[in-house]
């Protein structure tokens, strides 16, 4: 029974020969990550750190991509960032940028979360992403569809609402192929495709599904404020839009009234200028009262950038370049004057330096409880800058705009021109341009005015008793712009009156009074 057949050793010596060891293949994508393992078994534990999508050229192509878009998106968020603060040439958006930096904002956490939890898909983060790509195609196809939207986001919105549209997507497409890589390599590796997670695992999908969330929320909130602002789009400016600085933006101007008298000369026409409000919340009532009194024969009102109908100004805007801004809309408009210029709160200050630019026309200023310029310091302070900027960038959300709508009943006069205009983008960038050159440019540009202001031209001043009782400073200013020019018309003082002086029945007729008495100087 023990003998072997006398050919037994050749025959096994050959078939050793013809049968070449599995090590002696050349290692392949897989099987360089598992040396010398193929030997022993043919699958692998589940938790065997070698069992990984990564193994895949596919998947790891997928990852090179997501982190070459990441890297372009911080870049763009960078640019966006600084638009706010300073215009870089090109990216002037005439609405405001805050909307372009939440769209960037949003692509930029979207492709960092994908990045962080690549090697974890889920369905859930799967079904977040869809649902995000699908509210922000709602907004792509809104900005391009309304006409105001177009003009105000213009390239820079629509390439950032575009761009996040297909980061959304893409991170669908990326937790897909990365799911697909893991089944298939559990499959070849272990025998079958893995359904248990560990503790860490499961974080991982629960902090996923929680960022992604909170990312579609916010697009579901910008989808409803930028629904508000085409909806708005449909309510016309009162008077014309003019182009201005080279066709950069729009200028919204109104005039009323006659312009030449019963001899056919021309009429003295009282040009407003807001304070930390629109003309039409407040001046403008009172402007109609005054034309029907009789008490003036006609006005203007040019919305400053940012406010109301007008577009928004590139960076830094200081109120010498909003006054050439009014300047360059007059002429366009064919409006030459001559002037009283009426102007309230920091308005007055635009109106001093239009003033000093066109001396020949003015005949008299009255000014509204005016800002003056040793006072500028408040507006510009680094703390009111930063808060502006913080409501700048959550503006897009909304909140305070929805929740007026939906519980309050304001309507789009209201988010335009009226009380909640303050929680418009265009106006709180407004106001940020405003307090960067506050104590600057424009305080520079202010005093500059005041050296070269016409001695002769007639000036009244009109006081909150309010705000001089509460503010010594404010009262010391207020008898400073009494000495602006060498012909002080009227000081008056309006006991109880608010800053908003004309929001009194004693505030409204004294400034009805007051216009009256220059325009027949």
């Amino acid at each position: 029974m023990n003998k072997l057949h006398p050919h037994g050793e050749e025959d096994d010596a050959a078939r050793n020969q013809a049968q070449p060891a599995v090590h002696e293949y050349p290692p392949d994508e897989h099987t360089r990550l598992l040396p010398n393992r193929l030997d022993s078994t043919p699958y692998l534990s589940p938790d065997d750190p070698a069992v990984s999508p990564y193994n895949l050229w596919s998947v790891r192509l997928v990852r090179y991509a997501t982190v070459l878009f990441t890297l372009l998106t911080f870049i763009w968020w960078i640019l966006v960032f600084i638009s706010a603060f300073i215009t870089p040439p090109g990216l002037h958006s005439r609405g405001s940028p805050f909307f372009a930096f939440s769209y960037t904002t949003i692509t930029l956490i979207t492709l960092l979360a994908t990045l962080i939890f690549f090697a974890v898909p889920s369905k859930s983060s799967r079904v977040i992403s869809i649902v995000t790509a699908g509210l922000l195609l709602v907004d792509t196809i809104i900005i391009l569809a309304v006409t105001k939207t177009r003009h105000e986001e213009l390239w820079v919105g629509v390439a950032s609402v575009i761009w996040a549209t297909l980061m959304a997507a893409w991170a669908v497409t990326a937790d897909r192929v990365v799911q697909w890589g893991k089944t298939e390599e559990e499959e070849r590796l272990t025998g079958r495709p893995e359904t248990r997670r560990t503790l860490l695992e499961w974080t991982e999908v629960l902090l996923s599904s929680i960022v992604l969330t909170l990312m579609a929320v916010a697009v579901l909130l910008m989808t409803c404020t930028l629904t508000m602002r085409a909806v708005d789009s449909r309510l016309a400016p009162p008077g014309q839009r003019y182009w201005v600085d080279e066709d950069k933006y729009q200028i919204h101007l109104y005039c009323y009234g006659n312009a030449t008298d019963s001899k056919g000369e021309k009429t003295t026409t009282v040009l407003f200028e807001g304070g930390e409000d629109t003309v039409e919340n407040g001046l403008w009532q009172l402007a109609e009262n005054a034309v029907k009194n009789g008490s003036i024969s006609r006005y203007c009102f040019a919305d400053r950038p940012g406010m109301a109908w007008s577009d928004v100004a590139p960076s830094p805007l200081s109120v010498s370049m909003a006054s050439d801004a009014l300047g360059e809309t007059l002429s366009r408009a064919g409006e030459t004057g001559p002037w009283i210029l009426a102007s309230a709160g920091i308005g007055s200050l635009y109106s001093r330096v239009f003033s000093s630019r066109h001396n020949q026309d003015v005949r008299g200023i009255i000014m509204i409880d005016s800002m003056h310029e040793d006072l500028l310091g408040r507006v510009g302070s680094p703390g009111r800058g930063f808060l502006l900027w913080l409501q700048g960038i959550m503006s897009p959300i909304g909140i305070d705009r929805i929740l007026g709508a939906l519980i309050r009943g304001r309507n789009a006069e209201d988010r335009t021109w009226g009380r909640a205009s303050y929680q418009s983008g265009g106006t709180i960038f407004a106001k940020l341009q405003e307090s960067l050159v506050a104590d600057s440019f424009t305080k520079k540009e202010v005093i500059a005015s005041r050296q070269i202001q016409d001695p002769n031209t007639p000036v009244v001043v009109i006081s909150s008793g309010d705000k001089i009782r509460r503010d010594s400073e404010w009262e010391d200013k207020q008898r400073d712009l009494t000495h602006l020019t060498n012909n002080l018309e009227d000081w008056d003082i309006v006991d109880e009156a608010p800053h908003q002086i004309w929001r009194t029945l004693k505030g409204r007729e004294l400034i009805e009074k007051r216009l009256k008495k220059l325009a027949k100087l």
